[in-house]
């Protein structure tokens, strides 16, 4: 037992130290930014790969019902004084942000990373604040500027239709992702900059989202809206949950109102059997795992090379991006239903897909959010500074921007992010097979087919790192 515990340590800090510097990627800030691995390309792919897979190993042999139970079941409550005040300071800081990202967009520099709206939206919300949600908490609900000014806003609060479930936010999520890669539409790109663009964007999900919420009330939030849906999910990896005085397994754990705050283990949450119900959940899952890879695929010198050939047009080139993105999503998608399939028939279980379907796709997100830390990490802490000088003159163009440089080691805690994801997520699928087969090898043979599928999007996933950035053509 303890040599294979050195084993599997041994791999795991193979995989997040043989490696040189990286850097992530968004809005087009920081392109170029990646440097070179120090070490064999196929040696630092199979060692993370490898780890993933020891990490199963371990947790197949030196666990046991009892060993999981006390780890989930390990909780603290706690109070914060003054919370509501507290809650109603931050749920004006949002709105005061979105007015910023509007009135800025517009009115402010043309340059990108001079704009202090534009920086507001890529370096302070996507990047940073999107990082708060999975390793501290979702505070989302507070902080959601539509939700603050929907609740001062008559509605009509009609019941939403069940058959709509989560493929709005499915839709609306791959379409945000695809519009953050590629910019303006093509008849536009000449006209709007992209401070002007993004601004033009936060007054139309406003005018949809309020709409929504207006016609459906805060249904619209809890099950339509993409951007709630993800930092909902996301604060199920965080060790503190905002809880309402309900314990409702879907939604009472990460309400974010204040009432009360709960400390747990980092992704212990992610194992609530009711957390995705449904045939859209799951799509909006894959969907939001799908979209971090993405993002970063197509900032990769290969994905270009791969469009050279074509010798594509601006707007040719756009129809391509959008296509990868529907296409691959619907990969994505598949993958992961055959690998429910292979599981069902592994376990020789009388379980139906769809309750696995549902059960193993928590773990995805715990995959998102380590993907998401090394994407973004290096980039917010790079753009800060510029973000908070841009706010000291937010009208005024100053012609340069201030940036800290990173040291070099810094790119060795991008990859561990992406190999502390997957064994996060081993960790749960685990959890997850150990809740719902009886039997013990059940359970593990049961998890096969998702280990080989982390085992290789954890390869994919440290390629995608590795790779030096480059800027989409239009942009």
């Amino acid at each position: 037992m303890d040599r294979r515990r050195r084993l599997g340590l041994a791999l795991l800090l193979a995989g997040v130290t043989l490696a040189g510097r990286a850097s992530a990627h968004g809005g087009s800030l920081d392109a170029g930014a990646r440097d070179s691995l120090v070490v064999p390309t196929w040696l630092f792919l199979t060692t993370g790969g490898a780890a993933v897979g020891a990490s199963f190993l371990l947790a197949s042999f030196v666990t046991d019902r009892s060993f999981i139970a006390a780890i989930h079941d390990w909780r603290r409550e706690f109070t914060v004084p003054g919370r509501r005040l507290l809650a109603g300071a931050v749920s004006l800081l949002g709105v005061a942000g979105l007015a910023a990202v509007i009135v800025i967009g517009f009115l402010g520099p043309d340059a990108a990373v001079e704009n202090a709206g534009y920086l507001l939206v890529w370096v302070g919300w996507w990047a940073g604040f999107t990082m708060t949600t999975y390793l501290v908490g979702n505070w989302w609900p507070a902080l959601n500027p539509w939700r603050t000014i929907a609740g001062v806003l008559p509605s009509l609060d009609r019941p939403y239709p069940d058959r709509f479930g989560a493929w709005p936010a499915v839709v609306g999520l791959i379409a945000l992702v695809y519009l953050e890669v590629v910019g303006p539409p093509a008849a536009l790109a000449d006209t709007l900059t992209p401070p002007v663009f993004i601004a033009t964007l936060a007054v139309a999900y406003s005018v949809v989202t309020l709409s929504g919420a207006l016609y459906y009330g805060t249904s619209w939030f809890d099950r339509a809206d993409p951007v709630s849906r993800v930092f909902r999910y996301y604060g199920r990896v965080a060790p503190v949950a905002f809880e309402r005085a309900t314990d409702d397994d879907r939604a009472g754990d990460d309400a974010g109102d204040g009432r009360s705050f709960r400390l747990r283990l980092p992704g212990t949450a992610l194992s609530k059997p009711r957390l995705v119900d449904g045939r859209d959940e799951v799509a909006f899952v894959v969907a939001l795992l799908w979209a971090t890879t993405f993002d970063g695929l197509v900032s990769t010198p290969a994905w270009r090379a791969l469009l050279r050939p074509l010798g594509v047009s601006d707007l040719a080139a756009r129809a391509v991006y959008l296509i990868t993105m529907a296409a691959g999503f619907l990969v994505f998608y598949w993958v992961y239903r055959l690998a429910v399939g292979a599981s069902r028939d592994l376990s020789e279980a009388h379980v139906s897909r769809a309750e696995l379907a549902y059960r193993f796709a928590p773990p995805l997100l715990a995959i998102a959010a380590g993907y998401h830390l090394a994407h973004y990490l290096g980039y917010f802490l790079r753009l800060f500074p510029g973000m908070v000088e841009s706010f000291l003159d937010p009208f005024s163009a100053s012609g340069t921007v201030l940036t800290l440089s990173l040291p070099d080691w810094f790119g060795g805690v991008g990859l561990a992010s992406i190999i502390l994801g997957h064994l996060l997520a081993i960790w749960v699928a685990h959890t997850a097979a150990y809740d719902r087969f009886p039997s013990r090898l059940q359970a593990i043979r049961s998890q096969y087919p998702f280990i080989v599928v982390m085992v290789l999007y954890t390869m994919t996933s440290l390629w995608i790192l590795s790779q030096p950035v480059i800027e989409p053509p239009f942009l």
